[in-house]
């Protein structure tokens, strides 16, 4: 986030914005045969903030959640002490990794490293990341203080460092670590906008420079470039382009934000390696819990489409030990569950699959109109079956749509995870799904064996 404070930018007034719609044409298919992703990959992606056994959390209740909302992972780290211990049982109980970082103000690297070693050890570990918003939680490495307003060659220097000691660990330079947030504030020109500082760039950190293997953002759903409810509104928030008018990646890695300097092209940050490790947004104003949970898990689908590895929501659960941030989570302080806890455990739970896939196989669909606000993504379970999401991202109306399989398939169930985990309809034989898509996701599961 932007802002200098610990909140993220809350909404304003409640005006409805002119869409920025991306994507297809109204009238433009899918061509030729698309191959899936492992349903695995996907779910694998889910992830959320959460302090796990401190700041007002019980352990007990986060296993529980975990379990219900299906996540994979936490963005989780060393601050207010959080036990390694705690972090274990929650792995060991749910399957669930962590990313394990420094956060806000941290710089002992030995003491992270340390840590980690044996969360690594018990498979909990995800990945490494350095500090969190140096815009806002200012930091002091080897005695000279950095971020904020000051210069950033303390962060630039201690990220470079992190990065070092992570890839020098004999147990631990398998795992990736993910470059800091908000590094679009540089006040000069350290390079922290490269995962690797190109030769030629000019920043004042060396060419060649190492920071991470991918980048990180914060790209809040809503934001003063961005504040009202509209059309698509999730799907824009996970571009990584210019086009993006929240605090997406070309603000971070192409184009800083704050002084303008330069880093990746549009072309490249499309293929960037990136993560997001805070994102959400809040209810308050027009964004009722209903649109909250619609947001959160059509944010899930189109931060995976458009190429982010992880994804965390802020937050699981509400802050309970602080003003501010008490209309984000998933849970309420008192563990009741908000609709985008039920949402998304019924997103997760029908496409549930712990197995492997060796390597995922095709389908040849297609649709008959592709509306600016319909997303797809074909994914695939471990025992063959596909699994197509097509979800809209539409405030109002609805778009009529004729999903063609490209074959005859003896079982297709629809599911509507706005409504339940069991099919909404059950098809035999069927080589087309006529389909009715506003703002929300639909599930096709297609058994790969044909009709006759």
């Amino acid at each position: 986030m932007r802002i200098t404070s610990s909140v993220p930018a809350l909404l304003s007034l409640p005006c409805l914005l002119v869409a920025s719609l991306v994507g297809l044409s109204p009238t433009a298919q899918a061509q030729g045969p698309t191959t899936a992703v492992r349903a695995t990959d996907f779910l694998n992606s889910i992830g959320a903030n959460s302090a796990i056994s401190k700041r007002g959390e019980t352990l007990a209740h986060t296993i529980e959640c975990t379990k219900y909302l299906g996540l994979r992972w936490f963005r989780s780290g060393m601050e207010g002490g959080l036990p390694v211990q705690d972090v274990l049982e929650l792995h060991k109980a749910t399957g669930a990794k962590v990313s394990w970082g420094l956060l806000s103000g941290g710089t002992d690297i030995e003491k992270l490293l340390e840590t980690a070693r044996p969360l690594a050890a018990a498979g909990a570990l995800l990945a490494f990341e350095g500090p969190n918003e140096p815009n806002n939680w200012g930091i002091t490495y080897k005695g000279q203080m950095g971020g904020r307003n000051l210069t950033w060659l303390p962060v630039a220097q201690m990220q470079s460092d992190l990065y070092k000691a992570v890839k020098s660990d004999p147990a631990l330079k398998k795992y990736p670590v993910f470059g800091i947030s908000e590094q679009g504030a540089e006040t000069d020109n350290v390079g922290l906008q490269f995962l690797t500082i190109p030769v030629g760039a000019n920043c004042l950190m060396p060419d060649g420079t190492k920071f991470a293997d991918y980048a990180n953002v914060h790209n809040y759903v809503y934001h003063p470039n961005s504040r009202g409810v509209e059309d698509n509104k999730t799907w824009n928030a996970s571009d990584p382009g210019p086009a993006c008018k929240v605090d997406g990646l070309f603000g971070e890695y192409g184009i800083t934000w704050a002084r303008h300097y330069k880093g990746y092209s549009e072309a490249d940050l499309v293929t960037l390696p990136k993560v997001t490790t805070e994102t959400g947004s809040t209810i308050e104003g027009p964004v009722t819990e209903e649109i909250h949970a619609l947001n959160l898990m059509s944010l899930y689908l189109d931060q995976f489409k458009r190429g982010w590895s992880y994804t965390a929501v802020y937050l699981m659960r509400d802050r309970s030990d602080e003003g501010g941030n008490q209309q984000f989570g998933f849970y309420k302080p008192d563990y009741t569950p908000r609709k985008a806890a039920l949402y998304l455990h019924n997103l997760t739970t029908i496409l549930a699959d712990n197995g492997t896939l060796s390597k995922p196989g095709r389908l040849n669909y297609s649709l008959s109109t592709h509306p600016a606000t319909v997303h797809d993504m074909l994914l695939q379970k471990s025992d063959g079956a596909f699994a197509l999401v097509i979800w809209g991202e539409r405030v109002q109306g609805s778009d009529n749509v004729t999903v063609n399989l490209g074959a005859n398939y003896s079982g297709v169930s629809v599911y509507d995870p706005t409504i339940g985990t069991s099919a909404t309809q059950t098809l035999n034989k069927a080589t087309t799904v006529p389909l009715t898509l506003s703002d929300h996701p639909l599930i096709l599961e297609i058994s790969t064996r044909t009709g006759r």
